[in-house]
């Protein structure tokens, strides 16, 4: 049995994400922040998540099976089978790195994980992205030290769980974080209204589809100062090409940009997806957004994502059964009639950014470490119950965050 690790030493922490951008970008930051203080930090996913970019160079990737289930009987067969197998991987892990704490940023991989670390009493919790807790922390709730929020309400989240609660925000990229105190780019009657959309895999197309459409509807003084930058599908990229051409209206596109976050710096108005990153990075910048939530999310988590920076001024939300190039025009005029009113919807998003989202979560994570694990764990037959002398810390409240429970 190792010993417990003096307060202030360098500790090995395991992250629990699936491998989804949404997941991976607020683990990658916290698995940043907890470099820099000189701990070891693993990471537990699937084969999407190993090959995402972004992934930090020190950062090593353990890929779990991810057991997914549906209605159909043999799915749950082979899902419970997936999630045994990929609990015994976790436990061989933690028997070989003997972590002092694991953190879960929801998605399937991150299921086992959490499941193997309450079999060997290792401290464990769980990150929420969204305004929705998700199934698998909701399924990993109960039996966790501590659940941090990215808002002050999350539905869903019982309130029986309120006094481990602990609201830090949604880590974003240090890149993003850097521009926070950069001013908001100079804006005038007759300048350039620079205009940043984005889609993703799953809801680029009807973007690419209602924007265009939406910009040529705008008056002839406010489509003249357009400059459009829009990421689009593959697929989507020459039609989109032309639609801007025939409005007479300057716009690149592209499928990826690597340079997204200085692409961001320079926007006056952000349309796109209501994903709690994307959110995240809109307020950490303090950049006014029209929102369409991706209709089909689990819980119409992208809906509840975009309440808070609604209320403060900072976004506009339309479904996308309301999204048509009409009730676009007419929402761009709202926000953006005059410098002033853009500016004020520029501080309402910056109001709704919690900055220090990273280092409160990896003061929480570094709160729970201290307990011992067993030298040897039985794989396949569970682990042995931990010594009675074994003791663990309770996880404090982040200096700057406030408990929250909906």
């Amino acid at each position: 049995m190792r010993s417990e690790t003096p307060k202030g030493a360098s500790r090995h922490f395991v992250l629990a994400a699936g491998g989804t951008g949404g997941h991976l970008i607020p683990a990658f930051a916290l698995a940043e922040e907890l470099h820099a203080r000189g701990h070891h930090v693993a990471l537990i996913t699937d084969e999407r998540g190993s090959n995402i970019p972004g992934k930090p160079d020190f950062l090593t990737a353990h890929i779990l099976p991810a057991g997914r289930f549906g209605k159909n009987p043999l799915k749950w067969v082979n899902g419970v089978r997936a999630v045994l197998e990929g609990r015994n991987m976790a436990l061989r892990l933690f028997e070989t790195i003997q972590p002092s704490a694991i953190i879960g940023f929801g998605g399937y991989p991150a299921f086992p994980a959490l499941l193997a670390a309450k079999a060997v009493k290792l401290p464990s919790a769980v990150h929420e992205q969204n305004a929705v807790l998700g199934r698998v922390n909701r399924l990993l709730a109960r039996g966790v030290d501590a659940i941090a929020t990215s808002y002050p309400q999350v539905a869903r989240l019982k309130a029986k769980y309120s006094g481990k609660v602990h609201l830090v925000g949604n880590p974003v990229r240090e890149e993003v974080l850097a521009l926070r105190d950069e001013d908001f780019p100079a804006l005038t009657e007759e300048g350039l209204l620079r205009v940043l959309i984005t889609g993703g895999s799953q809801g680029a197309s009807v973007l690419s589809e209602v924007v265009p459409d939406g910009l040529a509807m705008l008056p002839p003084a406010l489509r003249s100062r357009l400059q459009v930058t829009q990421q689009c599908r593959k697929e989507d990229l020459d039609v989109v090409r032309e639609r801007y051409a025939n409005h007479d209206i300057p716009a690149e596109l592209g499928t990826y940009f690597e340079d997204m976050h200085e692409r961001l710096a320079d926007t006056h108005l952000f349309i796109g997806r209501a994903g709690a990153s994307t959110i995240a990075e809109l307020t950490a910048v303090g950049r006014p957004a029209i929102l369409v939530p991706l209709p089909i999310a689990t819980d119409d988590h992208q809906a509840a994502n975009t309440g808070e920076i609604v209320k403060a001024g900072g976004a506009r939300m339309i479904r996308q059964d309301r999204f048509t190039p009409k009730e676009l025009a007419k929402q761009i005029q709202a926000l953006a009639q005059n410098p002033a009113s853009l500016s004020n919807a520029a501080h309402g998003s910056w109001n709704c950014g919690r900055p220090k989202a990273a280092k409160d979560l990896a003061d929480l994570v570094e709160s729970m470490g201290g307990i011992d694990l067993m030298d040897v764990i039985r794989v396949g037959e569970g682990a042995q119950k931990a010594s009675a002398t074994a003791t663990k810390a309770q996880p404090a409240n982040c200096e700057s965050s406030e408990d929250a429970a909906a």
